[in-house]
């Protein structure tokens, strides 16, 4: 089994359209008029937005935290919750040993709450 698909709520699939082909850097990969489906490939899973999709907490993996909300905050994205560090990692089970885990929480277009993860390697490593 692997997971295929997440989707969320979107009101206006041109506005999501713009914010996620930012947020992703990529091009919606289908947009489906009518019914009014619009899809994402974010690393082999399916982004869909849809009307009438419920609002889902969904993350996504970003190399620099503080670089990429510092962007989105100048884009004039809302920031729910700024860079912080959520955990130590020190052994694999749930991310690199000896990494820390940050979050942040950005709103998008639709008013959905999106959380956004680095795994970053601690000093010595």
């Amino acid at each position: 089994m692997r997971f295929v698909q997440v989707a969320q709520h979107a009101e206006d699939l041109k506005r999501a359209a713009a914010f996620y082909s930012a947020l992703l850097d990529t091009e919606p990969k289908a947009l489906l008029e009518p019914p009014g489906l619009l899809f994402f490939d974010v690393g082999g899973v399916r982004l869909l937005l849809e009307k009438g999709a419920p609002s889902s907490l969904v993350y996504f993996e970003v190399g620099d935290i503080h670089g990429t909300v510092a962007a989105l905050r100048q884009r004039g994205v809302r920031i729910i919750a700024g860079p912080h560090m959520i955990f130590t990692h020190e052994d694999d089970t749930l991310g690199p040993a000896n990494s820390e885990e940050w979050m942040a929480f950005i709103e998008d277009s639709e008013a959905n709450t999106v959380g956004l993860v680095s795994r970053i390697r601690t000093a010595g490593d």
